[in-house]
């Protein structure tokens, strides 16, 4: 999915500053450096466990450029539905986290904000985007997150195919997050991988690298 980069990047993909960000009631999954023949990897174990491996970022709107990354995925989440509440597992996800006008928020996530800020001691962002390898679901489609409809997630895999193998991508954040939403990003906040299998009971290994 991505050549070379042309534009300054988002983020380098070292260890430094990235941090685990556990799931209220989840295990965690288990997130490692690693140094491989083809550069520094992140490798994320999940064993019926979810949580995000996240850097914080400050990057205005009007600065955003295409993001590349790379993953190499395993295995599959076996049911896994990144549309459905109860299996919403992915082998792998590259999330950006975006902020926004809180008061045009629905009363509906207002609460629901605000039940995450008692749990986590921080409020969710504005809207997050998520590139997704589904089981099952077509490559471009959107889907929107069944418990929240302020995380939108775009399948680029799907299926089998290409298991075991890198795989890489060059997306425009920019558009991207118009499709999704259908209006402008506001400023990015953060970046994170998630890589979970705890709605299927899964065990799953993916390795990534190259976010830029």
């Amino acid at each position: 999915m991505f050549g070379a980069c042309t534009t300054a990047p988002i983020e380098s993909h070292t260890a430094e500053d990235w941090h685990d960000v556990p799931l209220p009631g989840k295990r965690r999954t288990a997130y490692r450096w690693e140094l491989m023949p083809e550069g520094r990897v992140l490798v994320a174990q999940a064993d019926s466990s979810a949580s995000m491996y996240r850097k914080r970022l400050t990057r205005p709107a009007d600065t955003l450029h295409d993001v590349e990354f790379s993953w190499m995925v395993q295995a599959l989440p076996e049911g896994g539905d990144v549309s459905d509440a109860n299996a919403c597992d992915a082998a792998a996800r590259v999330l950006f986290a975006f902020g926004g006008d809180h008061a045009r928020l629905s009363s509906r996530n207002q609460l629901l904000f605000e039940l995450a800020r008692t749990l986590t001691g921080e409020a969710p962002p504005f809207a997050t985007l998520a590139y997704v390898w589904d089981t099952s679901a077509p490559v471009g489609r959107v889907v929107t997150h069944p418990r929240s409809d302020r995380v939108r997630k775009i399948v680029v895999e799907s299926g089998p195919g290409g298991l075991r193998q890198w795989k890489r991508y060059r997306r425009t954040l920019a558009a991207d997050y118009r499709l999704a939403f259908g209006e402008a990003p506001g400023p990015l906040l953060a970046m994170a991988v998630m890589t979970d299998g705890d709605n299927t009971r899964s065990q799953l290994t993916t390795r990534y690298r190259d976010i830029s």
